[in-house]
């Protein structure tokens, strides 16, 4: 059974850090990248971070320059780094395992269950 496990996520105060934490599903063929998206209100999954096999990533405009996103291939652990974070970044947030290097959640096949992160002013 393909299982994504996450944790991390919680409450920060506004210009602190946060880190997020993936674990699985595990490689099979069309599923080598690895990201994180959040669930906007009435709109959606967009995404936020994605990274392929060999470390290229690609960002939203929004967490650039804040968000760092990594992985250990050999665990298969994914990891969303949150620094200086903002009252709007304040979101559940859900890992992913997809397809492609994009930010477009049709191309996500495995989501993970999901983790609140809440950004005080």
């Amino acid at each position: 059974q393909v299982a994504v496990l996450q944790s991390g996520g919680g409450s920060v105060q506004a210009g602190g850090s946060l880190r997020l934490v993936c674990t699985g599903p595990g490689y099979i063929h069309g599923n080598s990248y690895r990201g994180w998206f959040r669930q906007v209100p009435g709109k959606g999954r967009e995404g936020v971070a994605v990274i392929g096999y060999g470390g290229s990533t690609i960002y939203s405009n929004s967490v650039k320059d804040r968000f760092t996103v990594s992985r250990d291939n050999a665990k298969d652990i994914t990891y969303l780094q949150m620094n200086n974070v903002k009252p709007e970044d304040t979101d559940m947030y859900y890992c992913a395992a997809g397809r492609a290097l994009s930010l477009n959640p049709d191309y996500v096949s495995t989501w993970g269950q999901g983790a609140q992160v809440t950004v005080s002013s």
